[in-house]
């Protein structure tokens, strides 16, 4: 770069630092995309984004439009915007639309009109958490938040009703805990969820805590696995009692056990799958690629990094991993990734898998015998994950005095208290009760999951906790459920609460009552499943108003009850063998009493 005519009679050591000096900044600009003239067309871009803004650049040069979202990256890196996020703190001011995106980077999301607030979501791998930060989270939320929690579907905890002015106090006591936020939003690779039983599970084959902890950690320090073409999700399950949903995720990690006699080494191996998104009715595929467990951190890695080069960048509802895999096919998608690893693929034949030990769908409630003799862990039933801060405390209190110290979040949206002695059990229950929570659930409670809803996300159609709630109210007395079943009411497509994997799914929507006027409604799904039962439940109801709701799902708990096969038949088969106009009939038979 040429040096402009200088007053100063500079030496000529401190000319060529000048020189240096603006070279390097010039450098810097092109690198991030902010340079302009024939440098920005030559030049490489440099440093952890440049993987990032190459795919932006390929899009740009095809004549595409970048989508908002990538514009804002662009523009400014959210991790270097972060004395205006301060800024905005001192001025108790709500962000721009770029910057309500750019803050999700850091974990906070400002969710205006439904609230002039922020929620903030935390990133806890494996969904395990220490006791004192618990508590710790308690005192912040009563400080700086609505005084509650929420356990989410990913066995994680979001806090809301965040002023701006505390946003940045929240994610900095956040850190001070010894926990983060980072990441936990926007294009990034979301909280890393494992077997929440790991390490104590009887039936477990694999623990799950170090493979989790690995990868959170390699994201968390990892700038360039930041600014995805979307969101993403990891998920490693040990095949332990309490389900995990890892076939819902973008990587599926599932524990095997492979048998002796075809071609590879046997014991316990990760079966791959890819590609799950329950909320565009997918889940995750699998084919024979099997993986050292020591080496999931690295082939994650490698499929992001193909991910990161083939996302779209274009169109929001295109950008997932789902799509990238039906554009160019699961084979050349993974031969990119086998190229990024410089080695093949194991793969094993179906017959190389023995069974895996089947889940317990009420194993995340109640009292249940560790591998460690003489010592339980017990399942808290919360409200569709409600927590108030005493309770926080509570708990946290009973997990130090009588447990092992360890609170571990589940997908269900409740938590469990581990290392409790059999001598304890009855007391620990007991304390838990003192504080307004309860450790049994019935078949219908303990499956009953919802998001926000409208109250606290602009997404949402309807309220989905209150109805969810109301559902519970009006069933739980009028239908003596024998079996499990699951519930899930989620507010929009998004599909957080995963209403297409649920025996009942709704999925909250504007209902019509005349030409002009709607009302908060669902459309209601049956049938749907997870595990060794994926499968997208089939739509039974359109256009279902709110308040007839409960009514609805009493019916067809009770057409289940009066003409399933036999006894041993589970809600899912009995809704799998029926077409949805069956099953209307049948549960409008039903008479509420």
């Amino acid at each position: 770069m040429k040096i402009d005519t200088l007053s100063v009679d500079f030496s000529d050591e401190q000319k060529r630092y000048l020189e240096g000096f603006t070279t390097g900044l010039q450098i810097s600009r092109v690198g991030r995309g902010l340079g302009g003239g024939a440098g920005k067309a030559n030049a490489e871009p440099v440093g952890p984004d440049a993987v990032h803004i190459k795919a932006q650049d390929k899009v740009i040069a095809s004549g595409k439009k970048l989508a908002d979202q990538e514009k804002f990256k662009r523009d400014e890196h959210p991790f270097d915007a972060y004395p205006r996020l301060r800024q905005q703190a001192l001025d108790n001011a709500p962000p721009s639309p770029a910057d309500n995106f750019r803050w999700r980077y850091y974990g906070i999301f400002y969710v205006a009109p439904t609230q002039d607030s922020y929620m903030s979501r935390l990133r806890i791998p494996n969904g395990i958490m220490k006791h004192w930060q618990l508590s710790g989270l308690a005192d912040l939320a009563d400080e700086l938040c609505g005084p509650y929690s929420h356990v989410t579907t990913r066995a994680n905890l979001q806090l809301r009703e965040i002023p701006p002015k505390n946003a940045v106090k929240l994610i900095e006591g956040i850190q001070d805990l010894g926990l983060c936020s980072r990441g936990s939003g926007a294009d990034n690779i979301r909280n890393v969820t494992g077997t929440p039983t790991a390490g104590i599970d009887p039936q477990e084959i694999l623990d799950t805590r170090s493979y989790a902890r690995e990868w959170h950690y390699h994201i968390l320090n990892d700038r360039s696995l930041y600014g995805l073409p979307r969101k993403f999700n990891v998920a490693f399950d040990g095949a332990g009692r309490i389900a995990v949903l890892e076939e819902t995720n973008d990587i599926a990690f599932t524990a095997f056990e492979v048998k002796d006699g075809f071609g590879v080494e046997p014991g316990v191996w990760f079966r791959l799958g890819l590609g799950g998104i329950t909320g565009h009715k997918d889940f995750a595929k699998y084919s024979g690629i099997i993986v050292k467990p020591e080496q999931a951190t690295a082939v994650a890695d490698a499929i992001v990094r193909v991910f990161i080069e083939h996302g779209d960048r274009t169109n929001r509802n295109k950008a997932r991993l789902k799509y990238v895999l039906d554009s160019m096919g699961h084979d050349g998608f993974l031969k990119l990734v086998e190229e990024r690893l410089k080695t093949p693929f194991t793969r094993v034949p179906e017959e190389a898998f023995a069974p895996r030990p089947a889940a317990d769908r009420m194993a995340h409630i109640g009292v249940h015998k560790q591998k460690q003799d003489g010592l339980n862990w017990i399942g808290v039933s919360l409200t569709l994950g409600k927590i108030s801060c005493d309770q926080m405390r509570g708990l946290a209190k009973v997990s130090r005095d009588l447990g092992d110290g360890e609170i571990r979040l589940t997908v269900w949206q409740n938590l469990l208290i581990s290392g409790v002695r059999d001598e304890n059990v009855e007391l620990a229950i007991a304390a838990i009760k003192q504080i307004g929570l309860a450790v049994e659930a019935s078949h219908i409670r303990a499956g009953l999951i919802a998001c926000t809803g409208n109250a606290g996300c602009r997404f949402a159609a309807s309220n989905t906790k209150r109805n969810a709630e109301e559902i519970g109210d009006w069933c739980e007395p009028r239908v003596a459920m024998d079996k499990p079943v699951n519930i899930h009411v989620t507010g929009c497509h998004h599909s957080c609460a995963q209403h297409y994997i649920s025996d009942i799914g709704l999925i909250g929507a504007r209902v019509p009552v005349n030409e002009e006027d709607t009302v908060e409604g669902y459309h209601l799904f049956t049938g749907g499943g997870f595990g060794p039962d994926a499968d997208v439940g089939q739509e039974v109801y359109h256009d279902l108003k709110a308040e007839d709701a409960p009514k609805t799902v009493e019916g067809l708990l009770k057409a289940y009850m009066a003409h399933r096969s036999s006894p041993d038949e589970t809600f899912l088969s009995f809704a799998r063998r029926h077409d949805g106009e069956t099953l209307r009939k049948l549960a409008d038979a039903q008479v509420s009493a």
